[in-house]
């Protein structure tokens, strides 16, 4: 009896395993939608205008990229995420007004868990990933006529998710979802920390610049 059910067993791994290797591992997803942006604020600068700004956001704007994952088991995942949003940055304070066109691209590897029987048609999702965001020029207008282009800038960020993916297919599917990508900036000084030992150090308050998006795509795995 137990000889036979040890057999049992080790046929069902076999079996198990046969059928995941059949399965298609690399995914590849289409994504679009919409992102709520903020900035950052700085030093009050009065500009050629006559008003005084003291804060730069993007303003809130479509995005779209993609991802390409692997699947390293039936539920778990890795891969590469690419995001564009296509905007326009805004400086404020005493007046508001839109400085020109800016496109902010992130690039991060990320880790996937999906929940659920993955054979299910609706499996529940999580996402985690690290790499950078890079803030593109913008040409602008200035106030004697001419025109001038600001730097670009690349920041380390993190990028979080959750969403649901819907299987039309063992193949194709549709993914609906959420996340957050925090920037940081800079850092402003907020005063002083002392002790007795170490002396005294400036205590810095880290400022991000954060997108939250609401995603939609089309998933291809083959």
């Amino acid at each position: 009896m137990f000889k036979k059910t040890l057999l049992g067993a080790l046929m069902l791994v076999v079996l198990s395993s046969t059928a995941w290797a059949q399965q298609p591992k690399v995914e590849f997803t289409g994504i679009i939608g919409w992102t709520l942006s903020d900035g950052v604020s700085g030093d009050p600068i009065k500009a050629l205008n006559g008003q005084t700004y003291d804060r730069v956001d993007p303003k809130d704007s479509v995005n779209f990229g993609f991802s390409l994952g692997f699947f390293l088991s039936p539920s778990a995942e890795v891969g590469f995420l690419w995001r564009r949003q296509a905007t326009q940055l805004e400086v404020s304070g005493t007046s508001t007004d839109t400085l020109g066109d800016m496109n902010i691209d992130g690039y991060h590897g990320y880790g996937a868990y999906y929940f659920g029987d993955p054979e299910g048609k609706a499996r529940p999702y999580i996402m985690g990933g690290l790499g950078a965001t890079h803030y593109g020029s913008v040409s602008y207008s200035k106030a004697d006529g001419s025109t001038g282009t600001t730097g670009t800038g690349t920041q380390f960020s993190t990028t979080w998710g959750a969403g649901l993916k819907v299987n039309a297919s063992p193949n194709v599917g549709m993914k609906f979802g959420i996340q957050w990508t925090p920037t940081y900036i800079k850092s402003d000084a907020e005063g002083w920390w002392c002790d007795p030992w170490w002396g005294c150090y400036v205590i810095g308050d880290a400022q991000y610049s954060n997108q939250f998006e609401f995603v939609g795509g089309i998933a291809f795995r083959f």
